[in-house]
């Protein structure tokens, strides 16, 4: 964790602030490993402070490095009254998860409070060699679960009923942390919502049926999506997921370290035009200890990959109350290109 307390004082460096106050549970995760609901990390030149509550002392206590502040209030109230204890400031503040009540408390020290966004997400956003082993494997489990549904029989199960399997599969036969987000399971004309949460229709034959799922390994988050025939598909449909395959593919081709972001989802949104379709999503975001972070694949963010980034690759094609199709991998960015994580077949599979 030493390092990464490093590079966050590196970025300190060159901001106008004294120290940083770091408040989000997952970034206060990624700077000292403790796991908490309860938490503020404040970092200076010299000192590590972590302000905690009494059902994460003793655990704070066991990490080295750092200085745990015990507090019986909530954070910001005792931010505010000691604040300026502390620093004489200013602080930089995560300005874009701090709510505005927080702030007001945080404020009453006196001390000037310095917005930073995203400051440790940039971090996080590179993967370092433990991290990318917890990804692989949790992307690596995924695959097993995606495996194991293949074998499985789908018709004539509701959307919910093969969710749940899915979620037992991951969790407790194959001994997944937890889930990374609740499984998407969308059958027939609901294959047209990106986002569907799985009801009661029963999945019926010769129709399309989209799988999207995650799972947690070491504090670290997989992802993918695969879409499915139930048996023949009229021609419309057979043209949508033979396009949205070909995007894919072409996509995960020009992942690679230096290319920003808005370029390779402007690239996908181009290639899905001529082909007659529309994007309604852009192509990817950055997984990690999170489910969704940076670096994203959005025509808005103009950052570039970098060695170590991990993001999905999810062009969806959908046509409202007739169906869709989304293909999604987890990729690592490499030296050499991109390292695809979710070793699946992205040919259309047939389940019974």
């Amino acid at each position: 964790m030493t390092s990464r307390v490093g590079r966050l004082r590196a970025e300190l460096e060159a901001l106008p602030a004294a120290a940083f106050l770091v408040t989000t549970p997952v970034n206060v995760h990624y700077l000292t490993g403790l796991i908490s609901s309860n938490a503020a990390l404040l970092v200076t030149a010299e000192e590590l402070l972590l302000f905690t509550d009494g059902r994460y002392v003793e655990a704070a206590g066991r990490l080295e490095g750092l200085t745990v502040v015990p507090v019986e209030r909530s954070l910001s109230l005792e931010l505010g009254s000691r604040l300026h204890q502390l620093t004489p400031g200013p602080v930089a503040f995560e300005s874009s998860r701090m709510t505005v009540a927080d702030h007001g408390r945080v404020a009453r020290s006196g001390v000037v409070l310095t917005s930073v966004e995203r400051a440790v997400e940039r971090l996080r956003e590179v993967k370092e060699p433990d991290e990318l082993t917890a990804i692989r494997r949790s992307a690596a489990l995924l695959t097993t679960a995606f495996e194991r549904l293949t074998q499985e029989q789908v018709v004539g199960r509701t959307e919910v009923e093969l969710a749940r399997w899915l979620a037992r599969t991951l969790t407790d036969e194959l001994g997944a942390q937890g889930l990374a987000f609740e499984p998407i399971v969308a059958s027939g004309p609901n294959t047209a919502l990106p986002h569907h949460h799985a009801g009661d229709r029963v999945i019926a034959a010769d129709e399309l049926l989209l799988v999207d799922a995650g799972c947690v390994v070491d504090g670290y988050s997989s992802d993918c999506t695969r879409t499915f025939a139930t048996g023949t598909l009229d021609d419309e449909l057979r043209q949508m997921y033979d396009a949205c395959q070909r995007v894919q593919a072409a996509s995960v081709q020009r992942v690679r370290a230096g290319v920003l972001g808005c370029d390779l989802d402007r690239e996908h949104r181009e290639v899905l035009s001529d082909a007659g379709y529309e994007a309604l999503h852009s192509l990817g975001h950055g997984v990690g200890l999170e489910v969704h972070e940076g670096p994203r694949l959005a025509k808005t963010v103009e950052d570039a990959l970098r060695i170590g980034c991990v993001v999905t690759v999810e062009p969806g094609i959908y046509a409202s109350g007739k169906g869709g199709v989304r293909i999604e991998d987890l990729v690592a960015v490499t030296a050499d290109g991109a390292e695809i994580l979710t070793l699946l077949p992205r040919n259309l599979a047939v389940l019974e």
